[in-house]
């Protein structure tokens, strides 16, 4: 009968809150790694922040009302992949990252800074540190994964205990069970494995797991001999195992979720048996009831959130709201908000204590130390209720890190930096690192996400705006740019047949200020021609179209001849099109002109940016070859490619092209002088892909690409110093498409998204630290086939708009504007606006650039002849500043305070020799009244 048993929990609704009550005012970045993103102790919560090596800390519980300020805590060099809290110093947090080490940290009390150093570093160990978790009972015990390779680690000591390498690829996960004696990892090896660590050697059990290498989590069913795993089936469903491990052979269970592409991340409440799982990338928060006594799933509610899901965590069991019933408490990360979604259990009455609802659960006082651990002990960690009354007061403090001592007990010379130190060694009598003191100077401590937060507590209460920059560090004056999609009325309908097979070297489709050029799916390489000039819903019937004759692998417009069109063909020859004015009217069969010379498919074309008649192509067969259209020839053929070419790019000034291919190395190019490259440096470490642009006045080159991890990044090099490798380096996220690079000249700005996207990232990109500043990105409601930027002068420059694209997507073409929010918009904006180059002219002829002449377009103003620039508008007369009233009536005498107050008391109720109103009526005669 137990077994039909209803149980208690399987009416539990999630609650979302107000808005008012989700932390604001974070920035939270998007990295490619197995982690939760998010944590949370008792005292405060952690997360990804959208800069590489930066983790975001905000307090769990704002007090008396105060608005939580975000800040920042620098631990590594390179990407943060994993951080877990201690389950016993609610202040002690540990991170792994690509950097291949592991830090820990202690984090303040409210009212200090954060950490300018880490308290210990144990590493480094040979590859990039993947993920991590704590002992569930032993204080100083760290478990963290390395590429196939599990560590467990005795912190004080900063030495491994052991090493557990059986695996035989990336470690996904790992996962203590509760009473601490058994470790479980889950590997892109698609195995579940279980270790006794102190074991001798460390015993192990595998089994396979799930069919698809793709992200998999384990966790254990608290104390009991069940796991939960998640990941992928072979049709990259993905699917929750139940597993026993006394029976480790199969599952015991299984239940297939949905084909989603985001990694799912599971959260086991042990002493509720809730499991939640939400999707990365997704808005759907699914809880099931899990049992160990029972393996099964059951599905207890689904929850929609208003963010999509970069990170999941579960608040400690002692931070619940157990008044109300709360079960649970999940902080789900978005890209800007922490939004806290309760699990509560309805009942009549919410004031009082459930036991019921509310088992004791596991205390934060660590029942034995690391050594005594490994030597054989497995006591148990003290069971606490949750009661109000009877909770645990005291906090458990470990010795592994040293408080950092407050400015007051701090000694005269402790404001030296180079005090700190020594002085935190001295204090802790540990022997192990510490943390500098809380004096260290705030350049280097902890610094606010947002500037409308205000600096942390630590800095002065109003600082300056230029120490307030030091503080936040630089900003764009583009951060607060809006992308936003013109009315209906402008957009281009009932598109059909759109091609989905174009390489991912082109495009997707191409435009100019007068038409689009779309490729369409149809045999034979067919191209539809749209007027710009003539939106609306395209008839059902078939359009006009140009017969290209083959399947097209890529195709551009003419930035002087808006009639003429080049069409790359996968039968390796180059067509030249030529529009009828006013656009096509009737199909098009027969080119302009047909360019033959590769041997194999071509990749791309691009036109020469200040010359005509000049176009470049690239190719299977490894060549790059620069054509004369005038003369329809061939004329340069550049060597020194070993593999595919992903992208090339010419110069602004048109006298370099830069190239990046599949070998990973940039080329760069002068091609009247010499067929091989005169600069080769290294590339994007992956081989799914790369773009490249020109920036910062063509003295940059900015490319787009894959990590080893298939991570997308961006990176910065030195156009005249490819060799020493880049500048920068960007993660941005996971994704399958690569990154399309448009860059914006006049303002700095660089924006960038792929086929399939639905977001376009801003950055301004600077030729000094930090290279790349962030700004607002656009989202669209459905993925889009292809995002393609328009000249300047189509931007409203009377909007402040320095930016105009069209997006293509499934059934549409619809124009983006990107605009700046101004006060003064009536004003021309000429800090927005500089004279922009006349790149839709030409500065010479083909026959003068191969000849060896370079030429410079002119530069043009934007400013209507009716706008005053911004820069000449009239001075506003500064506000007047309040005086207090004391010290007005100070200045005179009580006889011209009492004058002065009479006076004002007659104006506002007017003279007393002012006829009443009913002095002007004039009464009615005696026959008005029949």
């Amino acid at each position: 009968m137990n077994r039909f048993r209803a149980s208690k929990f399987r009416h539990t609704v999630a609650r979302l809150p107000r808005r008012e009550a989700w932390i604001g005012d974070v920035r939270a970045g998007s990295v490619a790694s197995c982690g939760n993103h998010v944590k949370a102790s008792c005292r405060w919560i952690a997360f990804n922040a959208d800069s590489a090596g930066v983790l975001g800390i905000v307090p769990l519980e704002c007090l008396d009302g105060d608005k939580r300020t975000v800040s920042q805590l620098c631990c590594h060099s390179d990407v943060v992949a994993d951080f877990d809290f201690s389950p016993f110093d609610q202040l002690l947090l540990a991170t792994g990252s690509a950097d291949e080490t592991v830090k820990v940290w202690r984090l303040p009390e409210s009212g200090q800074d954060m950490p300018a150093g880490a308290g210990l570093t144990l590493g480094p160990v040979g590859c990039p540190v993947d993920v991590l978790q704590f002992h569930p009972t032993a204080d100083g015990v760290l478990a963290s994964g390395a590429g196939k390779r599990a560590t467990v680690w005795d912190v004080g000591q900063q030495q491994p205990l052991t090493d557990l390498d059986a695996h035989g690829d990336q470690l996904q996960s790992l996962s203590w069970k509760q009473d601490g004696r058994l470790l479980g990892t889950s590997c892109k090896d698609k195995k579940l494995r279980i270790f006794d660590p102190r074991a001798s050697p460390a015993a192990s059990q595998g089994v396979q797991g799930h069919e698809n290498s793709k992200d998999s989590r384990l966790l254990w069913m608290g104390a009991s001999d069940c796991l939960i795993s998640v990941g992928c089936s072979q049709m990259r469903e993905r699917e929750v195992k139940l597993w026993d491990t006394r029976k480790f052979s199969s599952a015991t269970h299984s239940v297939t979720l949905d084909t989603s592409p985001g990694a799912a991340i599971p959260l086991y409440d042990a002493d509720t048996g809730l499991l939640l799982l939400a999707g990365k990338g997704e808005n759907l928060l699914r809880c099931f009831e899990a049992s160990p006594s029972q393996p099964a799933l059951s599905q207890v509610s689904q929850c929609l959130t208003e963010g999509r899901t970069r990170g999941l965590a579960l608040t400690p069991k002692l931070a619940l709201d157990v008044m109300a019933c709360e079960v649970l408490r999940a902080l789900q990360l978005t890209d800007g908000f922490i939004v806290p979604v309760s699990y509560a259990v309805p009942r009549k009455s919410v004031q009082e204590f459930h036991e019921d609802l509310f088992p004791d659960c596991a205390g934060t006082v660590p029942a034995t130390a690391a050594q005594a651990w490994w030597a054989g002990d497995s006591q148990q960690v003290e069971r606490v209720s949750l009661h109000p009354a009877r909770r645990p007061t005291e906090a458990f403090t470990s010795p592994l890190v040293p408080r950092a001592r407050r400015a007051a007990d701090a000694a005269p010379d402790a404001r030296l930096p180079d005090a700190c130190p020594a002085d935190a060694d001295r204090s802790g009598g540990s022997g192990y690192s510490s943390p500098s003191s809380s004096l260290a100077s705030p350049g280097s401590a902890a610094t606010s996400l947002s500037a409308s937060t205000g600096p942390s507590s630590g800095f002065a209460s109003s600082p300056s705006q230029k120490s307030l920059q030091s503080i936040l560090g630089p900003s764009s004056r583009f951060r607060h740019a809006q992308g936003t999609v013109l009315h209906r009325d402008s957009h281009i309908t009932n598109l059909k047949g759109l091609s989905l097979t174009t390489p991912g070297e082109c495009d997707g489709f191409c435009a100019n200020h007068q038409r689009v050029a779309l490729p369409l799916l149809s045999a034979g390489g067919q191209i539809a021609v749209l007027e710009l000039s003539k939106p609306g819903r395209l008839p059902d019937t078939a359009v006009p179209t140009i017969q290209n004759g083959t399947a097209v692998a890529d195709l551009s417009w003419d930035p002087f001849d808006a009639r003429r069109l080049a069409v790359a063909g996968e039968d390796a020859k180059i067509r030249l099109w030529r529009i009828p004015e006013g656009g096509l009217r009737d199909t098009l069969q027969e080119p302009e002109a047909v360019l033959r010379g590769h041997t194999e498919k071509i990749y791309s074309v691009r036109f020469h940016p200040v010359a005509a008649d000049i176009l470049v192509s690239s190719s299977y067969d490894m060549t790059v070859r620069i054509w004369e259209l005038g003369a329809r020839r061939e004329v340069l053929c550049l060597q020194g490619h070993t593999d595919q070419i992903f992208s090339l790019a010419w110069s602004p000034d048109g006298k370099k092209l830069a190239t990046v291919s599949k070998d990973g190395k940039l080329r760069l190019y002068d091609p009247r002088r010499s067929a091989e490259p005169e600069q080769e440096g290294p590339g994007p470490e992956g081989s799914r892909g790369a773009r490249l642009v020109w920036v910062c006045g063509g003295d940059y080159l900015l490319v787009s690409g894959f990590d080893s991890r298939s991570e997308r990044r961006i990176l910065l090099y030195r156009a005249g110093e490819l060799c020493a490798g880049p500048l920068s380096v960007l993660g941005i996220d996971v994704a399958p498409s690569t990154l399309l690079p448009f860059y914006d000249e006049d303002t700095g700005v660089v924006f960038l998204t792929g086929k399939g996207d639905t977001r376009v990232f801003l950055y301004e990109v600077t030729p000094e630290p930090p290279y790349f500043l962030e700004c607002n990105s656009f989202t669209s409601s459905d993925p889009h086939k292809g995002f393609f930027f328009l000249r300047k002068t189509e931007c409203s420059v009377r909007e402040v708009e320095f930016a105009r694209a069209l997006r293509l997507g499934q059934s549409t073409l619809e124009p983006v504007a990107f605009r700046l929010p101004r006060v003064k918009k009536e004003y021309f904006q000429d800090d927005v606006y500089p004279p922009t180059r006349v790149w839709w002219e030409p500065a010479l002829g083909a026959s003068a650039w191969l000849a060896g002449a370079d030429g410079q377009q002119r530069r043009t103003s934007l400013r209507p002849a009716d706008m005053t620039p911004v820069t000449a508008a009239p001075k506003e007369a500064p506000a007047r500043k309040f005086v207090p009233a004391a010290v007005y009536l100070a200045e005179k005498s009580d006889e011209q305070k009492k004058e002065e107050l009479l006076s004002a008391m007659v104006a506002k109720l007017g003279s007393r020799d002012d006829p009443l109103p009913q002095d002007s009526f004039e009464g009615v005669d005696e026959d008005e009244w029949d």
